[in-house]
């Protein structure tokens, strides 16, 4: 049997752990799936080369209030997928062949890892092995529910809805989260009739609650929007359709597609490692249990990313890949993973992005706190796009000034948060972010620096 250094588990942000500090170390690497991990080849970058696709695709339409009278003639899915992916596959077949072939001293499987004792692991090849360290870094995976009928459909995810042979006339998407949002938003501007079935009562319901109700409001406007629905039977129709029946508040009703997208979240891939035979212990939604050191309950085991974060998001899987590396390499001297102040984004149209605690966790928490708004409409350049519906939202401490959080709906909304973000994890209160430094104008950035002046300080 033979025994490693390190053992890695999962190809995402745990494959950036390795560099030339670990030459000198015996290192196993197990894969199951496509090297890279989601954000690579299923999730962050493919999706958002999908979305930049689809508002060129969108722009037409909303440029005759601008004066401008442009047409959409087609999308030809074929090569917007083929050019994607063009690029994407290739990159997570390089960083295969690197790690197996460039890099002397890791040995590559590519199987179903799975603990069968303490620290002892089948590689899902044939071979089990041993090590003194391991990072589990095995990622997530799409939740199918438990429906009757499902089984019996073509049912697709984020995993596979990317690389559909043909577009859709008509999709259905059971989901009202991250993933729903992005993927109603490429395909309704590739030109296909979307059906929007969401469980509660408004989409994004982890935003701020006044982003959550504008963007429900405005995808009501471009989406069959199904709230407060429940899926209760799948079944397909006899011309081949994928039909939901769906139980709400007015009674029953169906939803059709000639594709079922399902995006109700997703799971640790933790149940699929047998962590109970090397005594690593999960939460008890499956996310493995770490400190702030990223160490399990197990010593020498260490995990990151969707496998134990509360946050599925890739920027939070590298930063605390980093912090693994730092413990593995200095095991004397570890950090901590930094959450006070995790940024996301919703890649949808309009843009969503946002950071620290919305004003309803504020209210539950009993924080303190004053609020202020600004509208795109209000700035120089909201007037130039004629945007009438984005706005920035910010949360303050009313003594200190800091800010507590920080919501934004509207174009380029990510980029737009980035120096709130920084403000926040650097301790700089809102007069001295507002007053101390200049703002370009007639820019997007003035958005942000109303909102600042906005705030009702002590």
């Amino acid at each position: 049997m033979r025994h490693f250094d390190l053992v890695i588990i999962g190809t995402g942000s745990g494959n950036s752990i390795l560099d030339e500090r670990f030459a000198g170390w015996d290192v196993a690497i197990v894969e199951r799936g496509t090297f890279g991990g989601t954000c690579l080849n299923v999730g962050c970058i493919p999706t958002k080369m999908f979305v930049h696709t689809a508002d060129v695709a969108g722009a037409p339409a909303a440029s005759a209030r601008l004066g401008v009278d442009a047409e959409l003639h087609g999308v030809r899915w074929t090569d917007v997928r083929d050019r994607i992916f063009g690029r994407i596959d290739p990159i997570a077949e390089a960083g295969r062949r690197y790690r197996a072939e460039d890099n002397p001293n890791v040995t590559v499987y590519s199987g179903q890892a799975r603990f069968v004792g303490p620290k002892t692991l089948d590689t899902g090849t044939g071979e089990t092995i041993t090590a003194d360290r391991f990072v589990l870094a095995a990622g997530g995976r799409p939740i199918i529910p438990e429906i009757p009928g499902i089984a019996d459909l073509d049912v697709y995810t984020n995993e596979n809805v990317m690389r559909l042979e043909r577009l859709p006339r008509r999709m259905v998407i059971l989901g009202s989260g991250f993933v729903a949002a992005e993927f109603a938003h490429v395909f309704s501007s590739f030109g296909v009739d979307v059906t929007l079935v969401a469980r509660y009562d408004r989409l994004l319901r982890g935003e701020d609650e006044a982003i959550s109700v504008r963007f429900t409001d405005l995808a009501r406007d471009r989406w069959d929007v199904r709230l407060n629905r429940k899926a209760v039977r799948a079944e397909r129709t006899d011309g081949g359709l994928a039909r939901l029946h769906l139980e709400g508040p007015l009674g029953e009703d169906v939803a059709e597609g000639d594709v079922l997208l399902v995006a109700i979240g997703r799971r640790p891939n933790s149940d699929l490692l047998d962590l109970d035979a090397t005594g690593v212990v999960t939460h008890a939604d499956g996310r493995v249990v770490v400190d702030d050191a990223q160490r399990t309950s197990v010593d020498g085991i260490y995990a990151l990313g969707d496998i134990s974060s509360r946050f599925q998001l890739k920027h939070v899987a590298n930063h605390e890949a980093r912090v693994v590396q730092h413990n593995l390499l200095h095991p004397d001297a570890p950090v901590g993973s930094d959450h006070r102040f995790v940024p996301h984004a919703v890649f949808t149209a309009p843009q969503i992005a946002s950071v620290g605690i919305t004003e309803q966790e504020a209210r539950a928490r009993g924080v303190k706190y004053v609020t202020a708004s600004q509208d795109y409409a209000g700035i120089a350049y909201g007037w130039a796009m004629e945007d009438t519906t984005g706005f920035a939202k910010l949360l303050a401490d009313p003594d200190t000034g800091r800010l507590l959080g920080a919501h934004i709906i509207g174009p380029q909304a990510p980029t737009l948060i980035q120096p709130l973000i920084q403000a926040m994890s650097f301790g700089l209160d809102a007069r001295s972010m507002a007053r101390g430094q200049y703002w370009i104008h007639p820019a997007m950035p003035e958005l942000v620096e109303n909102a600042l002046l906005k705030l009702p300080l002590d």
